[in-house]
């Protein structure tokens, strides 16, 4: 979620839909000492919405005054990164690189948990090379004394690719006392509701299908409610791009054509709701302003009606795979 989960994405979504809590995107902490004003300013709250600040290294001195830092700036959440699956984060040894050291691994979280006075969690994949390791390191994360834990149940080696196994999920909720939260390929509404049920997590993460789907927490809380869901139409969609404009606009600390960089991040998910949206996608994505990217895709999706998108709340066309707790 790096380079889409900022401060204007969060407000954004906050206003379609109920939320718990929102993540930021990873902070690094590296170096030789902790950049104060850098976190504090990543402790940026939605109205209404309570916010956890997520930071990635592998300096338990410096990671624990980082926490400290953020807890005191008002972040109600402390989270670290063990599930980062980049080239550059295995190099560097730090997001699920960590999961390959459990003794490494504890002495980092626990000096975290000294210092971090509120609530503290981590953010975990599966495993680096094996997924056999899921419940030990997850236990780790427990036994350092972690509020609660998420995890997205593909291994470091996987990527994105494959079908999110919650089967890992269930898991972990099981045989953990701490509360775990689910991840990982819940691209529809009704998708949260049957992890809830298939595994007995005790929450549901969602990252990148909430950029393509802005309005999948509205959904989730129609169908808890029993209110027939929502299904925005073309208009919706590009209603929302103009939204997400202006507010970068407002926030943007640069020169106003910059914005078209973040907001092609946005468009790129977007498409992937649309029926041959790959093709929709290049064509838009190689336009070099804002004003004409907004235009083109006002043009492209604007006349589609709901039953022409996959953003319903059951996945009409089932674009996306969804994860399962359920053998294949």
């Amino acid at each position: 979620m790096e380079g889409v989960t900022s401060e204007t994405t969060r407000g954004v979504l906050a206003t379609y839909g109920p939320l718990g809590l929102v993540c930021t995107e990873f902070v690094r902490v590296a170096g030789e000492k902790v950049s104060r004003r850098h976190l504090e300013r990543q402790v940026r709250k939605s109205d209404g919405v309570a916010l956890s600040v997520q930071i990635m290294g592998n300096d338990a001195t410096l990671m624990a005054e980082a926490a400290a830092v953020v807890a005191a700036a008002g972040a109600d959440v402390v989270d670290v990164n063990l599930g980062c699956p980049s080239k550059m984060a295995a190099r560097k040894g730090v997001g699920a690189a960590l999961l390959r050291d459990p003794v490494e691994l504890r002495a980092l979280l626990t000096t975290m948990r000294a210092s971090a006075p509120g609530l503290f969690s981590a953010k975990l994949r599966a495993g680096f090379d094996s997924s056999a390791t899921a419940l030990d390191n997850a236990r780790v994360v427990e036994n350092a004394g972690a509020d609660f834990l998420t995890v997205h149940p593909r291994r470091r080696v996987d990527f994105y690719r494959g079908i999110a196994d919650w089967r890992i999920i269930a898991l972990l909720s099981r045989e953990l006392s701490i509360p775990v939260v689910g991840n990982g390929d819940v691209w529809y509404a009704a998708d949260a509701l049957r992890m809830l049920e298939e595994t007995g997590c005790a929450a549901v993460m969602i990252g990148r299908p909430a950029i393509r789907n802005p309005w999948i927490f509205r959904q989730i809380d129609d169908l808890r409610s029993g209110r027939d869901p929502f299904a925005p139409s073309g208009a919706d969609v590009s209603m929302h791009l103009a939204h997400l404009h202006e507010r970068l606009l407002s926030k943007f600390d640069g020169a106003p054509e910059h914005v078209v960089g973040p907001l092609k991040e946005h468009l790129g998910f977007v498409c992937r709701s649309v029926r041959d949206g790959g093709a929709l996608g290049r064509s838009l994505l190689r336009l070099k302003t804002s004003a004409l990217l907004l235009e083109a895709a006002e043009e492209a999706l604007r006349p589609l009606p709901p039953d022409a998108l996959d953003l319903d709340a059951h996945g009409r066309y089932r674009l996306e795979q969804s994860g399962s707790a359920r053998p294949s």
